[in-house]
């Protein structure tokens, strides 16, 4: 494929994946250096369309990150107020007592949010900051200097056949360079394999691990809703063998 024709379009840093830390690196590279050219890509027909998640957050990196974030309106609106731990099992649960818990499990001080929300208010701060966002941008490759150095990415690619040959819909995408490329794609981005691949980077490493996680939104009857709890809990349906819980 290095024969096609594309248009390219060069930058200081070029950042794949608009999810909180390919955010967090564009905001934070506007505020060291409000003259740099910083891109974001993203795969999602717009910013936060890939983060599905409701979450706990920490706001720590947040305090650091944009001082203000309460006046600037970010998507933090509940704080969480009780903690409750359960053991689940066939015939009902049991609830563990907080002073047994370890202390990362306590989120005094933390705020129930969706993710998706606060990608898009972070985006918007990156915009006001002069960060190019373009969304429904998927990148099908990295680029590389001769002499390995990785030089960009493809984006914008479309029409391929499964064998990687050009189809009759085929579209070149766009080239986008910089001297720095971050990739933020999450876990086992596409990216980030051909890097690992090309660099031999997992060499020496231990196996992955990787676990599976489903999300399911359920419909609270009001009276039942007590706003600001975060509620954990593990064992039934699992086994003793199987690390795991909700």
């Amino acid at each position: 494929m290095s024969d096609i024709q594309r248009e390219t379009m060069d930058y200081d840093v070029v950042i794949v994946g608009a999810g909180p830390s390919g955010l967090s690196a564009a905001i934070r590279l506007k505020q060291l250096n409000a003259d740099l050219e910083v891109v974001v890509l993203e795969k999602g027909s717009e910013v936060g369309a890939h983060i599905l998640s409701g979450a706990v957050l920490d706001p720590a990196a947040l305090n650091a990150l944009i001082p203000d974030w309460k006046a600037k309106g970010a998507p933090l609106n509940t704080e969480v107020k009780e903690d409750n731990f359960y053991v689940l099992g066939e015939a009902g649960q049991i609830r563990l007592p907080n002073a047994i818990m370890p202390p990362l499990m306590n989120n005094h001080g933390n705020y129930i949010v969706s993710m998706g929300n606060v990608c898009r208010w972070l985006a918007e701060q990156a915009e006001e900051l002069g960060v190019e966002i373009f969304p429904g941008m998927a990148c099908s490759e990295l680029l590389f200097h001769d002499d390995g150095a990785v030089k960009g990415v493809v984006a914008g690619e479309f029409g391929k056949n499964a064998d990687g040959s050009p189809s009759e819909a085929y579209e070149p995408g766009m080239e986008l360079n910089g001297k720095y490329v971050f990739l933020s794609e999450g876990v086992r981005g596409s990216l980030s394999k051909q890097v690992i691949a090309k660099y031999n980077l997992d060499a020496a490493c231990d196996v992955p691990k990787f676990g599976l996680g489903m999300k399911e939104i359920w419909e609270v009857k009001p009276e039942n809703h007590n706003q600001g709890e975060v509620t954990h809990s593990m064992g039934w349906p699992m086994g003793f063998k199987q690390s795991g819980g909700s």
